[in-house]
């Protein structure tokens, strides 16, 4: 019977091993190669090789084939100093994995050759026990909901759609969520907005959507903005935040903040409802996708685009397509599935129908085009105020 040790020199003589320099020089030189980092969690405290993906060595062959799907891809794996990652180079080998290596002296050799490290951010305990259902997935892990409590989102509105996104984004651990609204809570509101309450009528929106989603979350920065949205502040608003989601009601507003959108080269999660019927899309023109323009390169009439005031609207529905809207920003900060760019998504709730349409770029937007005309904010009011040029 074999002792561990020569069951160790066995698994060696039949894996590839390179030492930290080797190694360093070929992440350095070639952006597909990936490193494993298979020590313990509490080893990761004291720093891990920048870049390096950090899964246990419990854990790995469950995990790799999410996190590695191809058997072709170069991988590196090391743990403390050597012995872990050489029984893991062999694992992923018996599992098809073609190009595997172990470093050998492991991460305290990379360290002893003064190679470059980075302290890994990590979850307090009660982040972990928060957020324990998002972290099994493999999708999101550790490292997804780090990116989710980075991350900064600009709601337009606190009002139908404003309320159930950022209900949902708070509870996710999106980090910072900046509201801009200038209204106040109405009677009529509580129908559908559901972040305010009879003791917050008469009260600023943004100062009760503040409250209730920090009472949600203590994570979370609230960023409140009472003020009116215009082209003289939207730029800057723009500028601090990663995603903005709009729930707005008014095509002044839509058309300003695409084309800051546009300008700043932001992804825009757009909803609209009205009635019993309710859209949502994401326009990212910088990552190749249509704007709002290319959808709607004219705003309609006054008379044929009623507000949900004057027409009404399905109190459940905006739930609906806020918490979509929430479910966009979510999958492009953790850059997982498949995104709305380029396909706008219609429900009836009557009839409970989801239906798609494609939207394509339009080459001749004044915006987002390849000869754009619109260079700079406008003025919006006039510019919806304008009969339909045919």
């Amino acid at each position: 019977m074999a002792t561990f040790s020569e069951l160790l020199q066995k698994v060696k003589r039949e894996i590839k091993e390179i030492s930290p320099q080797e190694a360093h020089q070929k992440v350095k030189s070639n952006s597909s190669v990936t490193l494993i980092d298979v020590r313990e969690p509490e080893e990761w405290d004291g720093g891990v090789v920048p870049g390096a993906l950090t899964i246990p060595r419990g854990l790995l062959e469950l995990q790799i084939e999410d996190d590695v799907p191809s058997r072709d891809r170069e991988i590196i794996v090391y743990c403390a100093g050597g012995v872990r990652s050489a029984l893991a180079a062999k694992a992923l080998h018996q599992l098809g994995y073609k190009n595997v290596a172990s470093m050998t002296g492991g991460f305290n050799g990379w360290k002893n050759k003064a190679l470059p490290i980075q302290q890994k951010k990590g979850l307090t305990a009660e982040q972990s026990a928060r957020y324990a259902r998002h972290i099994i997935l493999p999708e999101v892990r550790e490292e997804g909901q780090l990116k989710l409590l980075d991350a900064k989102v600009l709601m337009i509105g606190a009002g139908g759609l404003g309320c159930p996104s950022a209900l949902y984004l708070a509870a996710a651990g999106v980090g910072t969520i900046g509201i801009v609204d200038y209204d106040s809570v109405d009677l009529s509101n509580l129908q559908r907005q559901i972040l305010h309450s009879e003791q917050e009528v008469g009260k600023p929106k943004v100062d009760s959507a503040t409250r209730r989603l920090k009472g949600i979350n203590s994570d979370v920065q609230v960023n409140a903005i009472t003020e009116r949205l215009s082209r003289d502040n939207v730029m800057k608003l723009v500028a601090d935040y990663d995603i903005v989601v709009n729930g707005c009601d008014n095509f002044p507003t839509r058309y300003l903040i695409n084309d800051a959108c546009v300008f700043a080269k932001k992804p825009l999660v757009d909803g609209s409802i009205f009635r019993f019927e309710g859209q949502v899309t994401v326009f990212h023109a910088s990552a190749g996708g249509p704007c709002y323009r290319c959808l709607y390169p004219e705003p309609p009439p006054p008379d044929m685009a009623p507000s949900c005031a004057e027409g009404g609207v399905f109190g459940v529905l905006p739930g609906i397509i806020g918490v979509i809207q929430a479910v966009e920003a979510i999958k492009m900060i953790l850059d997982v599935g498949e995104t709305l760019v380029g396909r706008l998504l219609m429900y009836d709730a009557l009839t409970e129908k989801f239906r798609e349409m494609k939207i394509r770029r339009d080459p001749g937007c004044p915006v987002c085009g390849d000869k754009p005309t619109v260079k700079e904010l406008i003025d919006y009011e006039w510019f919806c105020s304008q009969p339909a040029r045919h």
